[in-house]
């Protein structure tokens, strides 16, 4: 897959996941303060060294973290036509500042067990918090790389890249103590939320993803609008949280 590829193609190949069923599932929260898992391994602190250096500040993500996390969402929602990169979007701060916060903690998840196998249906499932899981997730799907490919996931190329996140989407891969397909799942909802969120949360930079599908943000009172504007675009700059704070 090129650069240029499209990112409607890429995201049909992912799968079909809708905005609200994401949102519905993962409940992203706003802040406080995450618990870490564990170190990487000497092997990954190695190869951290050699990581490309990341393109903003983050609270939560170590630095070999972050580069798996913007490479990621880089291939999720590639630059094109109609929007930025998931980076240059700010998704990959957004999810930061999720994992750094309340959601993270898994603070207003229930966290007792028992933990059985759920159904597709009942969103996030886990003995870890997503902080936890997310880091778990990295840490797994870096080594998988390095092991299969001899370089982290942010050093492949874009076809290898793209190649690894479909065999995690479809369960192809087997990643150690996490399972790559619900990794996958969390990391793709997560970045879908970013890119679609206010853009006070860190994600959908200059609001990019409202201006592409016509959005017009939090001021959702048009019923005065509704016959003038009937089978018509109602073309306004969007409007965030920010902007009426």
């Amino acid at each position: 897959m090129s650069n240029d590829t499209n990112r409607r193609d890429f995201l049909k190949t992912l799968g079909t996941v809708g905005a609200t069923g994401v949102v519905a599932a993962v409940g992203v929260d706003a802040t406080g303060e995450a618990d870490t898992l564990r170190a990487e391994p000497q092997a990954a602190a190695s190869a951290a060294a050699a990581s490309a250096p990341v393109s903003h500040a983050y609270t939560f993500f170590t630095p070999p973290e972050s580069a798996f996390i913007e490479a990621a969402v880089d291939r999720l929602i590639p630059a094109d036509d109609l929007t930025p990169g998931g980076t240059d979007c700010g998704v990959a701060v957004f999810i930061d500042r999720q994992l750094a916060g309340a959601w993270g903690t898994g603070d207003k998840t229930y966290m007792q067990g028992p933990w059985e196998t759920g159904a597709g249906t009942q969103g996030y499932q886990s003995p870890l918090a997503p902080a936890e899981f997310f880091r778990a997730g990295i840490a797994a799907t870096n080594a998988y790389s390095r092991k299969t490919l001899q370089k982290d996931f942010d050093r492949l190329t874009t076809d290898q890249q793209v190649k690894l996140l479909q065999d995690l989407e479809a369960g192809k891969v087997t990643l150690d103590g996490i399972s790559g397909q619900e990794f996958f799942n969390l990391l793709l909802a997560t970045s879908m939320q970013g890119f679609f969120a206010d853009p006070v949360y860190g994600g959908n930079r200059d609001k990019a993803s409202w201006k592409m599908v016509g959005f017009p943000g939090v001021v959702a009172i048009y019923s005065e609008h509704i016959k003038t504007y009937r089978n018509k675009k109602y073309d306004v700059e969007p409007k965030s949280i920010v902007d009426l704070s």
